[in-house]
Protein backbone atom coordinates (compact mmCIF):
# COMPACT_ATOMS: atom_id res chain seq x y z
CA UNK A 1 0.00 0.00 0.00
CA UNK A 2 1.46 3.29 -0.94
CA UNK A 3 1.77 5.77 1.70
CA UNK A 4 -0.40 9.13 1.52
CA UNK A 5 2.38 12.19 1.40
CA UNK A 6 0.05 14.95 0.31
CA UNK A 7 -3.22 16.15 1.78
CA UNK A 8 -4.76 17.65 -0.69
CA UNK A 9 -6.82 21.15 0.32
CA UNK A 10 -9.99 21.24 0.02
CA UNK A 11 -12.41 23.58 -2.52
CA UNK A 12 -13.87 25.37 -0.16
CA UNK A 13 -11.02 26.03 2.62
CA UNK A 14 -11.53 29.17 4.69
CA UNK A 15 -9.40 32.19 4.09
CA UNK A 16 -8.19 33.73 7.66
CA UNK A 17 -8.30 37.46 8.20
CA UNK A 18 -5.64 39.43 8.95
CA UNK A 19 -6.29 40.38 12.54
CA UNK A 20 -2.70 42.57 12.45
CA UNK A 21 -1.49 40.01 15.08
CA UNK A 22 2.37 39.74 13.32
CA UNK A 23 1.92 43.39 13.01
CA UNK A 24 5.01 43.94 15.49
CA UNK A 25 7.34 41.67 14.19
CA UNK A 26 8.40 43.52 10.94
CA UNK A 27 12.20 44.96 11.92
CA UNK A 28 12.04 43.31 15.35
CA UNK A 29 15.38 41.76 16.41
CA UNK A 30 15.56 37.63 16.09
CA UNK A 31 15.58 36.71 19.90
CA UNK A 32 18.59 35.18 21.99
CA UNK A 33 16.04 31.76 21.05
CA UNK A 34 17.57 28.20 20.17
CA UNK A 35 15.63 25.73 18.88
CA UNK A 36 15.70 21.86 18.24
CA UNK A 37 15.64 20.71 14.90
CA UNK A 38 14.60 17.98 13.06
CA UNK A 39 18.43 17.17 12.54
CA UNK A 40 19.07 16.88 16.41
CA UNK A 41 20.94 19.99 16.44
CA UNK A 42 20.03 23.40 17.97
CA UNK A 43 19.72 25.90 16.03
CA UNK A 44 20.35 29.46 17.39
CA UNK A 45 18.16 31.96 16.00
CA UNK A 46 19.55 35.20 16.98
CA UNK A 47 22.93 33.61 14.97
CA UNK A 48 21.60 32.32 11.44
CA UNK A 49 23.66 32.64 8.66
CA UNK A 50 23.96 33.26 5.24
CA UNK A 51 22.19 36.48 3.94
CA UNK A 52 18.62 35.60 4.02
CA UNK A 53 17.10 33.13 5.93
CA UNK A 54 12.89 32.37 5.74
CA UNK A 55 11.00 30.38 9.12
CA UNK A 56 7.39 29.45 8.12
CA UNK A 57 5.23 28.49 10.49
CA UNK A 58 2.69 26.53 10.36
CA UNK A 59 0.07 24.83 12.87
CA UNK A 60 0.63 21.15 12.62
CA UNK A 61 1.11 18.59 10.33
CA UNK A 62 -1.22 15.93 9.97
CA UNK A 63 0.23 11.91 9.91
CA UNK A 64 -1.69 9.72 7.63
CA UNK A 65 -4.03 7.04 9.68
CA UNK A 66 -4.23 9.57 12.76
CA UNK A 67 -7.70 12.40 12.77
CA UNK A 68 -7.11 15.70 12.72
CA UNK A 69 -8.76 17.83 15.56
CA UNK A 70 -12.52 18.05 15.29
CA UNK A 71 -13.13 21.36 13.07
CA UNK A 72 -9.90 21.61 11.69
CA UNK A 73 -10.73 22.52 8.12
CA UNK A 74 -13.71 25.28 8.98
CA UNK A 75 -10.46 26.98 11.28
CA UNK A 76 -9.51 29.98 8.86
CA UNK A 77 -6.13 29.25 8.47
CA UNK A 78 -5.58 25.38 9.70
CA UNK A 79 -5.80 23.38 7.06
CA UNK A 80 -2.61 23.56 4.67
CA UNK A 81 0.49 22.28 6.75
CA UNK A 82 1.52 19.74 4.67
CA UNK A 83 1.22 21.45 1.40
CA UNK A 84 2.50 24.35 2.41
CA UNK A 85 5.75 22.31 3.23
CA UNK A 86 5.54 20.07 -0.14
CA UNK A 87 5.75 23.56 -1.53
CA UNK A 88 9.27 24.83 0.10
CA UNK A 89 10.71 21.42 -0.36
CA UNK A 90 9.64 21.71 -4.33
CA UNK A 91 11.38 24.93 -4.42
CA UNK A 92 14.04 24.66 -2.31
CA UNK A 93 16.62 24.46 -4.74
CA UNK A 94 15.82 27.74 -6.48
CA UNK A 95 15.13 29.09 -2.80
CA UNK A 96 19.17 27.60 -2.28
CA UNK A 97 20.06 29.39 -5.38
CA UNK A 98 18.63 32.56 -4.20
CA UNK A 99 21.48 32.11 -1.04
CA UNK A 100 17.86 31.66 1.09
CA UNK A 101 18.42 29.11 4.23
CA UNK A 102 14.88 27.37 5.17
CA UNK A 103 13.11 26.32 8.27
CA UNK A 104 9.86 25.37 9.10
CA UNK A 105 8.47 25.83 12.48
CA UNK A 106 5.58 24.55 14.97
CA UNK A 107 4.81 23.95 18.50
CA UNK A 108 5.03 19.97 17.81
CA UNK A 109 7.44 18.07 19.24
CA UNK A 110 10.74 17.70 16.84
CA UNK A 111 10.01 13.78 17.38
CA UNK A 112 6.38 14.42 15.73
CA UNK A 113 8.61 16.53 13.60
CA UNK A 114 10.67 14.07 12.37
CA UNK A 115 8.09 11.72 11.23
CA UNK A 116 6.69 14.56 8.71
CA UNK A 117 10.29 15.45 7.88
CA UNK A 118 11.19 11.74 6.55
CA UNK A 119 7.85 11.10 5.58
CA UNK A 120 8.06 13.63 3.11
CA UNK A 121 11.40 13.78 2.30
CA UNK A 122 12.38 17.19 3.66
CA UNK A 123 16.16 18.80 2.72
CA UNK A 124 15.76 21.46 5.38
CA UNK A 125 15.39 21.48 9.46
CA UNK A 126 11.79 21.99 10.86
CA UNK A 127 12.34 23.71 14.32
CA UNK A 128 10.04 22.84 17.55
CA UNK A 129 9.22 25.58 19.88
CA UNK A 130 6.76 22.88 21.81
CA UNK A 131 7.95 25.06 24.76
CA UNK A 132 6.95 28.19 23.19
CA UNK A 133 10.19 30.15 23.52
CA UNK A 134 10.08 32.28 20.28
CA UNK A 135 6.39 32.47 20.86
CA UNK A 136 6.64 33.98 24.05
CA UNK A 137 9.90 36.18 23.09
CA UNK A 138 8.13 37.86 20.39
CA UNK A 139 4.72 37.41 20.62
CA UNK A 140 4.15 35.19 17.54
CA UNK A 141 -0.01 34.99 16.71
CA UNK A 142 -0.83 31.73 18.11
CA UNK A 143 -4.31 29.74 18.81
CA UNK A 144 -5.77 27.14 20.84
CA UNK A 145 -7.63 23.77 19.48
CA UNK A 146 -8.50 20.52 21.64
CA UNK A 147 -5.92 21.72 24.36
CA UNK A 148 -3.29 22.37 22.04
CA UNK A 149 -1.55 25.55 21.58
CA UNK A 150 -0.46 26.08 17.86
CA UNK A 151 0.86 28.85 16.06
CA UNK A 152 -0.89 30.58 13.23
CA UNK A 153 0.39 29.95 9.65
CA UNK A 154 2.55 32.92 8.76
CA UNK A 155 6.15 33.01 7.15
CA UNK A 156 9.33 35.22 8.15
CA UNK A 157 12.01 36.67 6.02
CA UNK A 158 14.94 37.23 8.68
CA UNK A 159 18.47 39.33 7.53
CA UNK A 160 21.05 40.38 9.92
CA UNK A 161 19.57 38.93 12.76
CA UNK A 162 16.16 41.29 11.63
CA UNK A 163 12.49 39.94 10.45
CA UNK A 164 13.10 42.14 7.05
CA UNK A 165 9.34 41.02 6.01
CA UNK A 166 6.42 39.05 7.40
CA UNK A 167 4.17 37.18 5.19
CA UNK A 168 0.59 37.02 7.67
CA UNK A 169 -1.99 35.70 7.34
CA UNK A 170 -0.72 33.51 4.67
CA UNK A 171 -3.06 31.99 2.20
CA UNK A 172 -3.93 29.50 0.09
CA UNK A 173 -1.27 27.37 2.34
CA UNK A 174 -0.07 25.55 -1.17
CA UNK A 175 1.06 29.03 -3.22
CA UNK A 176 3.43 30.24 0.07
CA UNK A 177 6.34 28.59 -1.00
CA UNK A 178 5.58 30.67 -4.37
CA UNK A 179 4.67 33.92 -2.94
CA UNK A 180 8.16 33.97 -0.69
CA UNK A 181 10.16 33.24 -3.77
CA UNK A 182 8.34 35.94 -5.91
CA UNK A 183 8.88 38.52 -3.06
CA UNK A 184 12.39 37.33 -2.74
CA UNK A 185 13.38 37.63 -6.90
CA UNK A 186 11.42 41.07 -6.07
CA UNK A 187 13.81 42.30 -3.11
CA UNK A 188 17.59 41.11 -4.10
CA UNK A 189 20.13 41.86 -1.74
CA UNK A 190 22.60 43.91 -3.50
CA UNK A 191 26.25 43.78 -2.92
Amino acid sequence: MKEQTDFPLPPDLPRPIDDRAADHLRNMRMPQVSLPSTAGRMVKLSGLGIPRTVIYGYPMTGVPGKPLPAGWDVIPGARGCTPETCGFRDHYQELSQLKVDVYGLSTQTTEYQREMADRLRLPFEVLSDAEFRLCNAVHLPTFEVDGMRLVKRLTLIIRDGRIEHVFYPVFPPNESADQVLSWLRDHPILV
